[in-house]
């Protein structure tokens, strides 16, 4: 373990700011910012915890198990009943906001950056699509805000990082220096990647919680074994999806929300012990943020990157889920709110680290900064008004 000082370090942090996170729950000051920072102020001491940065063995595997721990975290939170009761306002974002989401922010970043290849841009406003509703965590835990607001907005948190992922690999495919297929090929990529995925995630969620719920009810399996369902079935699910070249990250997602378990106690063990992993190791992939990508944004990060970063965050998020949202029935500060809290972080993060492992950095540069700029606003600005926001909407619903 000594190898790798940085694992050790975050373990350190972990620790401290873990002393003081019912303090912070309280305040402005999210866990994300503080290790952000923390990994970019590491440079001024010339601390070498990293020196293989992003090429490091382990960060794509931490990374890759992050997001498959929180979605499938997330997922089994969902109220599925009622989310099929309540399905419009999801249907809405993903089938309407999402693809305007993306459209919007090519042609925005194809009239800013035309000096860039259009599918390098095209591939940077695909990366910046999909939202982290942990950003955010106390939207979607607030009593402020109505449950089919909060529901709404994890669902869509959850689902949009798989959906935007089969465009991503086209992308990253197009601009590898390996003879493309043809069309046919990517039809089928793409029909396999939104089939295989889903069917094979709910079979493993669903036939997995069976199981543990039957072994549970016999007293064959223990309470520690019921929490590391939610590591093993998000495992499970994942790897299965990309071996028959499905989308993972979706089938993790179907897998949570299909849990076949309706025992409380264990969805409640199965919930908390992929929240707590998971959150350890989302601290990791925001200080490699800070530590490794940020300091090698900051000298590309111009008036149209930052131009750009702004309105990834706003217009192009806001007007897409503004449209969506037309007639829906919802009130215009709903609409807004719904639209601002969008932020993007560890999906966006790891689809980067992605493009610079597969790509490498050389020719991506100034677009792995806007990428970079962009996450850090979003982070300290979702971050510092989550609270705030979410007592706003409440005290206007309740006018």
């Amino acid at each position: 373990m000594t190898e790798y000082p940085i694992i050790v370090f975050t373990a350190f942090l972990l620790l401290c700011y873990g002393l003081f996170s019912r303090l912070s729950e309280q305040s402005i000051i999210t866990a994300p910012m503080v290790f952000v920072t923390i990994g970019f102020l590491i440079n001024f001491f010339s601390l070498d915890l990293l020196h293989e940065g992003v090429k490091a063995p382990y960060v794509k595997i931490l990374a890759e198990l992050t997001l498959m721990l929180v979605l499938f975290a997330d997922a089994t939170t969902l109220n599925l009943k009622r989310l099929v009761r309540e399905r419009r306002l999801p249907i809405r974002l993903l089938g309407i906001g999402l693809p305007l989401t993306m459209l919007m922010g090519a042609l925005i970043a194809i009239a800013l950056f035309p000096e860039e290849k259009m599918w390098v841009l095209i591939l940077m406003a695909l990366i910046l699509s999909p939202t982290d509703a942990a950003l955010g965590q106390a939207v979607v835990t607030s009593k402020h805000v109505p449950e089919s607001i909060r529901q709404t907005i994890n669902v869509e948190s959850g689902l949009n990082d798989g959906i935007a992922l089969p465009p991503i690999l086209i992308c990253i495919a197009l601009l590898s220096e390996t003879e493309n297929p043809g069309t046919s090929y990517w039809l089928t990529f793409v029909a396999k990647q939104f089939v295989y995925g889903p069917v094979i995630g709910g079979l493993i969620g669903w036939i997995g919680g069976r199981l543990v719920e039957f072994s549970s009810a016999r007293g064959w399996m223990n309470h520690t074994y019921q929490q590391l369902t939610c590591l093993v079935l998000a495992i499970l699910a994942f790897s299965l999806a990309e071996w028959v070249h499905g989308n993972g990250f979706i089938a993790t997602f179907v897998a949570g929300m299909l849990l076949g378990t309706q025992t409380e106690e264990i969805r409640e063990r199965t919930r908390e012990f992929g929240e707590a992993v998971s959150h350890a190791t989302v601290l990791f992939i925001f200080l490699l943020l800070g530590a490794i990508l940020v300091p090698k944004a900051v000298q590309y990060w111009d008036v149209r990157a930052i131009i750009y970063a702004i309105l990834s965050i706003t217009i192009i998020r806001m007007l897409p889920v503004a449209i969506s949202l037309i007639g829906s029935g919802l009130s215009k500060p709903t609409i807004w709110f719904i639209g601002w809290f969008g932020p993007r972080g560890i999906a966006s993060i790891l689809y980067l680290l992605m493009v610079i492992i597969e790509l490498g950095i050389e020719g991506y540069e100034r677009v792995a900064a806007i990428i970079t700029l962009t996450i850090l606003l979003s982070i300290f600005l979702h971050g510092i008004t989550a609270v705030p926001f979410s007592q706003l909407l409440g005290r206007q619903k309740t006018n």
